[in-house]
């Protein structure tokens, strides 16, 4: 299946990764972090390494719609000054508890590896996913991922940054992941990995941007009862047919296994 951002003249961040195999991908699977894999907002979850697990309310004021990255970014230097360190964030992270069956999907595509090329896009950070993906067992299913770049400063301080900057107006202003999948399938293409469908597993607003680009070929699986479900329910009511890719809502994530399965049945 081509793709319309097949062509795209961006540069190879990739060369040397997955080009020897006689064999690509046919499919392309894309995660999101909070409360689709976890079952958590981890952003809310480290709130439990702060002194009483509590905010003030001085710093609770400070957020702003569209500006949670900076918003977070002074709750980090509040737990700086608190003498929150790295091992204590680090064991909030890798205690987040899964969504339900998710485990069971990660062992599904462990046995289907070579069908998959699997994707994260977040909004967290990337200190506290590869925290919890590698006390998971998961971390190696992710050919890439993509989040807020994070790390500890010379004074033991959790730093944080914005991922990007970009011009949608739906997205908050540090990240679009409608912006990195097409610029990452654009990269692909470049490669000369076409894939046949994209499977878009996620729960928030800002898992519904990307996903309004997808193709019918393509599939959604958006949280049951959370943001990206209800806009895609509400696209469908304003505008029949707008929304292009197939929608599979689940509760745990083995119905999303189930459905995959199918695919690969269908394939064989």
């Amino acid at each position: 299946m081509k793709r319309c951002c097949e062509g795209v003249g961006l540069p190879c961040l990739f060369k040397g990764v997955g080009m020897a195999s006689p064999r690509p991908p046919k499919y392309l699977l894309v995660f999101d972090f909070d409360e689709t894999i976890i079952n958590e907002n981890s952003d809310d979850s480290i709130v439990r390494a702060a002194p009483g697990q509590v905010l003030p309310e001085h710093i609770r004021q400070t957020y702003r719609e569209g500006f949670y990255n900076e918003y977070m970014q002074r709750v980090l230097a509040y737990m700086g000054d608190q003498g929150v360190k790295m091992g204590d964030f680090k064991t909030v992270y890798e205690n987040i508890p899964l969504s339900p069956g998710m485990p069971d999907l990660f062992q599904f595509l462990s046995k289907n590896h070579e069908l998959f090329e699997i994707i994260l896009i977040s909004d967290a950070n990337m200190f506290g996913i590869e925290c919890n993906l590698r006390a998971a067992g998961f971390y190696s299913l992710f050919r890439k991922i993509f989040s807020n770049p994070s790390g500890f400063d010379k004074r033991g301080y959790f730093t944080l940054g914005p991922y990007h900057s970009h011009k949608c107006l739906d997205c908050p202003a540090n990240m679009c992941k409608r912006k990195i999948l097409t610029e990452y399938l654009a990269e692909r293409a470049q490669e000369e990995v076409e894939f046949e469908r994209v499977f878009y597993v996620g729960d928030g607003a800002n898992d519904f941007c990307p996903s309004v680009t997808l193709t019918s070929a393509d599939v959604a699986f958006p949280r049951k009862g959370y943001p990206m479900h209800r806009m895609t329910q509400e696209m469908e009511k304003k505008q029949p047919g707008a929304f292009q890719a197939t929608v599979v809502p689940w509760e745990s994530a083995v119905e999303v296994a189930r459905y995959l399965q199918e695919v690969l049945k269908k394939k064989c």
